[in-house]
């Protein structure tokens, strides 16, 4: 903290009682984002509170087991047997708290637009509870604007305490990455913004006790807006590679290998990759989020509709390629054919299904009349989803050559490291491949492999 900046004294406490390890902290939303900083505070020796509206996540977290493939169990019982983690869905112990983290998920609704229910429910959960000199942080993704338009005004009219006066708001951007073994959340710089410099310097302070570089912006609507371009950049050009593929794909050219060889320059170039579409909570829906706040201001977001245009249509490319495959190499259609998915999660090496395009292409295939199955060494069972409720309760096939054999075609949908990708190849007739899993396989004669 610089000392030449006036603080109010109940600010200066808080920041002392941070530097101290002598607060307390709360973290809403047990989940992706959520957990990982109950287990970062913890381990720098806060005392947690974690609160969620899932009554079985809350006892699960509190007889010692993660959900979350990429955290161990082993972590949340070593958490537990400090004596400094508790978990609830009893909201009033709030109150308990020196700062709170909101880490709720931002979804879409039906139309495309911003669904901030579990941002506005959060605030009326809390708000009775909250008490002077506390901080508030969102995480959750949004639009410019959320934290001081829809968060404050919700626990400032609740509460009956005054926001930036009584208690204080910021906006920090989760910046989690499932599965990423090069980067963690004390590693990965947290980006912070608040309204008031009470409200930056408090949550810089309680930061800084745990991530290695706090990067400060001029407000909250700044902080939210790091967020939005961040995924933007990602999903348009996730789109522009889409779009090549496309176009190199009817010249007879590998963009995996052109992408691969434009790598090699050192400045100027970034690689991203094609695939059957997005999947993650960010960039399918991030982008959203401002296209819908930018028509408050009149502007048309061209560019970003665009690429969500593009990467929309990445489903159907691949289900054409897999039902040109099929009447090319083995004279069938695909109403009838059985279709082996291989990988639902939405990126290699993790759980998380969250937006995932192999249950839009899943939904393609059967709309098309196709048998599937699926074989994901991550998720052994489907679980209950808004969308993709048909899908719920399908179980993960065993991997086996015999199993494999059974299928007309396979539509590798994700990359997962721990696959055997040449037994793959070896026993099924036809393999689709939309991730380049397959480049350092040895297909027998008999057997096909295209990529989408």
């Amino acid at each position: 903290m610089n000392d030449k900046i006036a603080l109010k004294a109940s600010s200066r406490e808080l920041i002392r009682k941070i530097q101290s390890r002598d607060s307390t902290i709360a973290v809403i939303g047990l989940g992706y984002v959520g957990l990982p900083l109950v287990l970062g505070f913890n381990k720098v020796e806060f005392s947690v509170l974690g609160f969620d509206v899932d009554e079985g996540l809350v006892a699960q977290l509190m007889a010692g087991k993660s959900r979350i493939a990429h955290i161990p169990s082993e972590k949340v019982q070593a958490m537990i047997k400090t004596g400094r983690f508790e978990a609830s869905t009893d909201f009033s112990q709030i109150s308990r708290a020196d700062a709170i983290l909101i880490c709720v998920p931002t979804p879409l609704n039906s139309y495309r637009e911003p669904d901030l229910s579990y941002i506005r429910i959060t605030a009326e959960n809390i708000a009775p509870h909250i008490k002077k000199g506390q901080l508030i942080i969102l995480e959750s993704t949004t639009y410019p604007g959320t934290t001081r338009e829809v968060l404050m005004p919700i626990l400032e009219r609740v509460s009956g305490l005054k926001g930036d006066e009584d208690f204080h708001v910021a906006f920090s951007p989760e910046r989690e990455d499932p599965g990423n073994q090069d980067f963690n959340t004390t590693t990965i710089p947290k980006v912070v913004g608040a309204a008031t410099t009470d409200g930056e310097e408090m949550a810089a302070a309680l930061y800084e006790t745990l991530i290695s570089r706090v990067v400060r912006v001029s407000s909250p609507d700044t902080a939210e807006a790091v967020k939005l371009t961040e995924n933007i950049f990602r999903a348009v050009n996730i789109a522009l590679v889409n779009e090549l593929k496309l176009i190199y794909d009817d010249m007879g050219i590998d963009v995996w290998e052109v992408i691969d060889a434009a790598a090699t320059k050192p400045f100027g170039f970034m690689p991203f990759y094609p695939g059957p579409g997005l999947g993650g909570h960010c960039i399918p829906i991030d982008p959203f989020y401002l296209t819908w706040k930018a028509r408050e201001f009149g502007r048309h977001t061209r560019f970003i509709e665009l690429a969500g245009e593009i990467n929309a249509d990445m489903p159907e490319h691949v289900v054409n390629r897999l039902s040109v495959g099929l009447s090319k190499y083995q004279k069938k259609a695909l109403n009838g054919a059985k279709i082996l998915i291989v990988g639902i999660a939405y990126k290699k090496n993790v759980d998380d299904m969250r937006e995932s395009p192999s249950l839009v292409l899943m939904e393609l295939l059967r709309e098309h009349g196709a048998i599937l199955e699926y074989f994901d060494p991550y998720i052994p069972v489907i679980p209950r989803t808004r969308e993709h409720a048909e899908f719920a309760g399908m179980k993960s096939i065993e991997w086996s050559a015999q199993n494999l054999s059974r299928y007309d075609a396979a539509l590798v949908a994700t990359d997962h490291s721990n696959i055997d990708w040449q037994s793959l190849v070896e026993n099924v007739p036809l393999s689709v491949d939309t991730r380049n899993a397959l480049k350092d396989t040895k297909p027998p004669a008999t057997r096909k492999v295209i990529r989408a």
